[in-house]
């Protein structure tokens, strides 16, 4: 490695560094390590501009938009307050029945928000019920990471992977004749689900009557709702014919943002609880848009110094020889890492990596994005570190029960959970990615 290859590595080590001990803002950090980049000679400024993948971060700012409307009104609570009548008053599966509603959401909206949207209903609910508020926020928290890699506009992932490989909206159902992430997602989900009903809420909390829960589940204004689901649903249609429309799946995403606000300032005399384009615009996380920009240029500045190539020929003889094993321990490696690395910038660096190792080495890459986005997503839910909708979650929990949540409590959630998701996914992903491309 030349010298510019080592400054450009140390950098990139030194910044994820900071970010995971969370001792400097996440989003100052990487912006300092793209700044250092560019002093150093990795890039000019406007590659770095270049670099960053625009297309990605107008789906993330323009469905945060929209799912900042969705979560005004009221359609996530009264969805909330029907899965405890789905439960016919018996905790354990009410906590199974809002896990699998955080999981849905979180097909089409951030998982963070996804959390925030459902936790108001749901620790009045575990209240009513006797049900502990630590297992029951984290569950919700768990399941919405958990999903949110099934369909392409859920979590920032399978974004990469549309930017990295070109990955469509139905790739993620069918793709090369064979289901993909979200049909084996589902199945994996719906398992673990059930294993953690058996390992800690079967009989958990108290029945109660639905009557004896007074919780309101009216949507306060219809045409409100019903404007801003209705252009959420067109949207997700749309950008599931984007190849028809010959667009990009940002600027789709952008239009329904962008009409949606219009409708709602053409009909705000009519509607009693919209909130206003200002509120909204201030519950976009920026800060996360920012470090997801910098995420970009930095890995980015790896790709230009020929790093990730690097890494590409040393893993190439693992999967030339021996491609099942190649997957294998790529999978398994990466899922104890992710709990400690937040897992956007992992898979974004080794999305990268497998399409250069494809190219060089002439094998398939799919079977290995594939493993790669679902052990990355299933592993980050072992730990706060991997990802910032379980310390949302966490946080979420301490001030329902006014108490701190201990290590050792969260990990006997967080590592069954884990491991039962990322053994029952991998054994699809080899059965149905992996082996026939293996021989």
């Amino acid at each position: 490695m030349e010298l510019l290859q080592w400054l450009t590595l140390a950098v990139f080590a030194i910044t994820i560094l900071f970010v995971v001990i969370n001792k400097l803002d996440s989003t100052a950090a990487a912006l300092i390590g793209v700044t250092v980049m560019i002093w150093i000679g990795t890039m000019t400024e406007e590659a770095a501009f270049l670099l960053v993948d625009w297309n990605v971060m107008a789906i993330l700012v323009s469905i945060w938009v929209i799912a900042g409307y969705f979560g005004k009104t009221g359609v996530p609570s009264w969805l909330s307050v029907q899965s405890m009548k789905l439960s016919g008053g018996r905790p354990g599966p009410l906590v199974m029945v809002l896990s699998m509603l955080a999981g849905a959401i979180s097909m089409f909206v951030d998982n963070v928000v996804t959390i925030l949207m459902m936790a108001p209903v749901a620790l009045p609910l575990a209240r009513a019920f006797g049900i502990p508020a630590t297992p029951l926020v984290l569950m919700i928290g768990f399941s919405a990471n958990f999903m949110g890699t099934a369909l392409l506009l859920g979590d920032l992932p399978p974004q990469m992977l549309h930017s990295v490989a070109g990955a469509e909206f139905f790739d993620f159902i069918w793709q090369h004749g064979r289901p993909s992430s979200f049909p084996i997602l589902m199945v994996t989900f719906a398992l673990t689900l059930a294993f953690m009903y058996f390992y800690g809420f079967r009989r958990i909390g108290k029945r109660v009557a639905l009557s004896e829960v007074q919780i309101e589940a009216k949507i306060p204004d219809p045409l409100f709702a019903t404007l801003t689901v209705g252009i959420f649903l067109l949207t997700v249609l749309a950008m599931a014919f984007r190849e028809f429309f010959g667009v990009k799946l940002g600027f789709i995403a952008m239009t329904g943002a962008v009409t949606l606000v219009l409708m709602l300032e053409i009909f705000v005399k009519r509607l009693t609880h919209a909130p206003s384009f200002e509120e909204i615009m201030q519950e976009v996380d920026w800060r996360a848009v920012f470090f997801y920009i910098a995420l970009f240029a930095l890995v980015g500045g790896l790709e230009k110094t020929h790093i990730l190539e690097m890494l590409a020929n040393a893993m190439k003889p693992i999967f030339t020889t021996n491609y099942a094993l190649g997957a294998t321990l790529l999978y398994w490696i990466t899922i104890p890492i992710v709990g400690l690395v937040e897992h956007d910038a992992y898979i974004l660096t080794f999305l990268h990596t497998i399409k250069e190792l494809g190219t060089s080495a002439g094998i398939n890459p799919w079977p290995l994005w594939w493993m790669i986005l679902w052990s990355g997503t299933l592993g980050s839910n072992l730990t706060i570190a991997g990802a910032p909708a379980l310390y949302v979650a966490l946080r979420l929990a301490e001030k329902e029960e006014d108490r701190k949540v201990s290590l050792r409590e969260f990990l006997s959630w967080s590592v069954p959970f884990t491991i039962i998701a990322s053994a029952i996914c991998y054994v699809f992903g080899m059965l149905i990615w992996v082996l026939p491309y293996a021989n």
